[in-house]
């Protein structure tokens, strides 16, 4: 980043932490000296995850779990307050994505990508405002370039970083006169987990998935990583509200 972060004595709370972008915003917050409380479904990767923090001279605390619970994210964030006795910021990475037609969503597939991509961040934000208030923190949320525009069989991923885009902007107004921010941003395709295990149908039509891959090809997940830890930092102080667009010119037209 341009500006200069210093991070030392701020505990974050970074879900989806056991790869891809969580686990690279996580490195990114221990190279400029938070303390991390990392959660994820993936307990190996979050064993690894906090093994290379505390190589890098980081102080790390990891916590299993499915935070398609509510309860779950209650747990996560009373796990992160009471790591380092404090909470300074919230990243909500963890996301899922499920290519379906949607006369053949699941039940399950639907109800699954809502709880993670829009409940969850509801539910640890609700339990995380008081400790982020009592900190002037920061919570900074991971949407998509699909919340802005259409991507053929991805109804239910579009719709849940729509609504999380937009719940970023109304927490914003509800609390415009206290001390805390929330922001988000909107990456467009990296090379991460989420992307290696999906499956398309079998007659996908990709002239339709074309439109929305881009014409500069993925974006680095460095790049998308830098800028959620800068957003959770006291650096990012006049960011509130803001969606940030790190897609490669997706949405540009």
């Amino acid at each position: 980043m341009p500006v200069a972060v210093d991070m030392k004595g701020r505990s974050v709370l970074v879900t989806g932490a056991a790869s891809g972008l969580g686990r690279a915003t996580a490195l990114t917050l221990a190279e400029w000296g938070a303390d991390l409380c990392l959660v994820d479904v993936n307990a190996a990767g979050l064993t690894d995850a906090s093994g290379e923090i505390r190589s890098l001279g980081g102080r790390s605390e990891f916590l299993a779990l499915d935070l398609a619970k509510p309860e779950n994210c209650r747990a996560a964030v009373e796990k992160a307050s009471e790591a380092f006795g404090r909470l300074d910021a919230l990243c909500n990475v963890a996301g899922m994505l499920v290519f379906s037609h949607a006369t053949e969503m699941s039940v399950s597939n639907w109800e699954k990508t809502v709880a993670i991509n829009l409940s969850a961040p509801f539910f640890l934000i609700q339990a995380a405002i008081p400790h982020l208030l009592e900190a002037n923190g920061a919570v900074v949320n991971v949407t998509s370039s699909a919340a802005f525009v259409g991507e053929a069989y991805l109804a239910a991923y579009c719709a849940t970083k729509a609504g999380l885009t937009h719940m970023t902007k109304a927490l914003a107004m509800e609390y415009a006169h206290q001390p805390i921010r929330f922001n988000a941003v909107a990456p467009g395709g990296m090379m991460t987990g989420i992307v290696n295990g999906m499956t398309m149908p079998d007659d996908a039509d990709f002239s339709l998935i074309s439109r929305f891959t881009g014409l500069r090809g993925m974006v680095e997940v460095k790049d998308v990583a830098e800028m959620v830890a800068f957003l959770a930092s006291p650096a990012a102080g006049s960011y509130h509200g803001a969606c940030i667009s790190i897609d490669k010119g997706i949405t540009a037209g």
